[in-house]
């Protein structure tokens, strides 16, 4: 089945689109883009959280009209796909109280485009108990399982892989286990912005400053990273605790070494809470993908804390959108009635078939 499968990530790259001959047993990405994102829609969608409903309500339906007017833009001389996966742009997520939303209306998309859409994929798990995230799981099972854990880094690192016991065994090759790990893309660029910069190329700014240890300590030290899974990060969660420890160390006028010395602590930070994971889970072959996976430093010091880690960064396309490829997959599932979320990623009641549909038209 042809499924053009969209992404909107929490770190603001843009809109990635994939066009994926897909089905449970494998696929093609026949064509792939991003439309990055123009500066007004960036403050838009960095700032939702504490606007006005009216303002929110607004803005769900104009992304979603963006969208499918992006999407006619890329189909532009190429097979039309039978349907739209959309993961849409999450601005709230907070699964404690049943809440989650991502925006991007699968009707406004449906309406430019002509096409039936898949949407929302998250908020039937999320009333079903789970963390409603991450949704990618059950792709990198049916179209990565030969690796023993995928990581993807975008605005939030997040990783699965199948759980093992103590021993190295697997307890139940059926059971796979993802979760978030920790920020990832979203405080990295905004620390890079500082300087300048839409990220940190191949994290040379992160390799420039030093270490500042108080600040490193404190960011390892925050509560989250003793929660058991499943457990889930939102923009919330980022802005009310991990920011401010960052925000006081930089001051008011941060001089370019502090910034710098920032990245490099948030760098490390990022690489020790993964090399955690990788060494209790005893992961020998990981795959590496996501914006994240272009910097070289970040992964040059998950290889130092894991040297036993056989780190695997594949072709671009793969790297840029396979979390556009997944929700192409998730679309498929979901339109042929097939499960697409794993409870035991999501700490849910029970797997599920997610997603709302949007546009079909009824042939006569």
């Amino acid at each position: 089945m042809k499924i053009l499968g969209l992404m909107s990530g929490t770190s603001l790259d843009g809109i990635d689109l994939a066009l994926c001959d897909i089905d449970e047993h494998g696929y093609r990405i026949l064509a792939a883009e991003t439309y990055p994102y123009l500066d007004d829609w960036r403050r838009r969608l960095s700032s939702l959280e504490t606007a006005t409903a009216y303002d929110y309500a607004l803005a769900h339906v104009e992304l979603g009209h963006l969208f499918g007017k992006k999407i006619n833009q890329f189909l532009e001389g190429k097979e039309r796909p039978e349907a739209i996966a959309s993961h849409g742009h999450t601005i709230f997520h907070q699964p404690q109280l049943g809440l989650t939303t991502q925006i991007g209306d699968g009707d406004a998309i449906a309406a430019e485009t002509g096409l039936p859409v898949v949407s929302n994929f998250r908020t039937l798990d999320v009333a079903l108990g789970g963390q409603g995230a991450p949704l990618v799981p059950i792709g990198d099972e049916l179209l990565f399982g030969d690796y023993d854990a995928c990581l993807n880094l975008g605005g939030i690192a997040n990783i699965s892989y199948k759980w093992k016991v103590e021993s190295g065994k697997w307890k139940d090759e059926n059971r796979r286990i993802a979760f978030d790990i920790c920020p990832c893309n979203m405080a990295l660029n905004r620390l890079a912005a500082m300087l300048g910069y839409p990220y940190d190329d191949q994290g040379r700014h992160a390799r420039g400053g030093e270490v500042h240890t108080c600040l490193l300590h404190e960011l390892d030290g925050l509560e989250y990273y003793a929660v058991t899974e499943p457990k889930s990060l939102g923009k919330e969660w980022f802005v009310g605790q991990f920011w401010p420890l960052v925000k006081s160390f930089l001051g008011v006028s941060p001089s370019t070494p502090q910034v710098r010395a920032a990245l490099a602590t948030v760098t490390s930070h990022i690489a020790i809470q993964i090399a955690r994971i990788l060494e209790r889970q005893q992961i020998k072959t990981l795959l590496v993908t996501g914006g994240g996976a272009w910097n070289s430093y970040l992964l040059e010091l998950v290889g130092k804390y894991c040297p036993e880690v056989s780190i695997t960064v594949p072709d671009a396309l793969i790297v840029n959108y396979k979390e556009a490829l997944i929700f192409a997959l998730l679309g498929y599932l979901r339109l042929t009635g097939k499960v697409n979320t794993l409870a035991s990623v999501t700490g849910a009641k029970c797997d599920s078939v997610g997603g709302v549909l949007s546009g079909f038209v009824l042939e006569k």
